[in-house]
């Protein structure tokens, strides 16, 4: 259990913690495919296999190891091999990117997070932490954060320290006061402790907790969070 009066300010992860990336990837990718349609039709054509894609996105991870903390980019990148392989205008990737990351912003909140946001903004500074390229501000969450920390501006990624470190920075608070919130074992739990925070593993269904680490308090409902911390 998490002692409220430790507790100073939360930082939160987005995908699987406030929402299902899954369903958003989806749509997202439905989107770039129906703007490929029009502007690139070969690409559209070769990426209507599953293997066309995911050679590229293998391709371009193993030839861009060094960013493989920036989302945006290796999504990028491999919309712009894709362009190349079929025999498109590669210039066409920045465009098309911009089409998948527009969509890629349309989330549906798990139920009961927006009241739950709510209620913890009213008594603390909410941090976005997150690996992945949702911008929280251009969701409906985003009216209940202070401040967004992303791998992709840091240089790092979860479960590394300094990204946390940089999210306690954003918050104005030791990262000793800081909750952290997140679905992930690995890089939100794991690096949480690592970091020095406390740490809620939020799952959507209970999960069974298989690290010989001692196990996190893990919720199930960001509302049985606020009725711990606010009462």
């Amino acid at each position: 259990m998490i002692d409220p009066a430790h507790v100073r300010a939360i930082t939160l992860d987005l995908d699987d913690t406030l929402w299902p990336i899954t369903p958003t990837i989806v749509q997202a990718e439905a989107q770039l495919q129906a703007w490929l349609s029009q502007h690139a039709p070969r690409t559209a054509k070769a990426c209507e296999n599953p293997e066309f894609r995911r050679t590229a996105r293998a391709q371009v991870n193993a030839a861009h190891s060094a960013q493989a903390h920036d989302l945006s980019h290796l999504r990028r990148e491999a919309i712009r091999a894709c362009l190349e392989a079929a025999g498109d205008d590669p210039g066409l990737a920045e465009p098309a990117f911009e089409v998948f990351f527009e969509a890629r912003q349309r989330v549906t909140l798990y139920p009961g997070k927006r009241e739950a946001l709510q209620r913890l903004s009213q008594r603390y500074p909410l941090i976005a932490l997150s690996n992945g390229n949702a911008d929280v501000f251009r969701t409906e969450a985003g009216p209940f954060f202070k401040a967004a920390v992303s791998a992709r501006a840091v240089g790092v990624a979860k479960p590394d320290p300094r990204i946390f470190a940089a999210a306690a920075q954003a918050a104005g608070v030791p990262a000793q006061f800081v909750l952290h919130v997140g679905d992930d074992p690995h890089s939100d739990v794991h690096g949480a402790r690592q970091a020095g925070m406390m740490v809620v593993w939020l799952t959507p269904e209970p999960q069974t907790w298989s690290s010989e680490a001692p196990p996190p308090w893990q919720l199930t409902h960001l509302s049985e969070l606020c009725d711990h911390l606010l009462g």
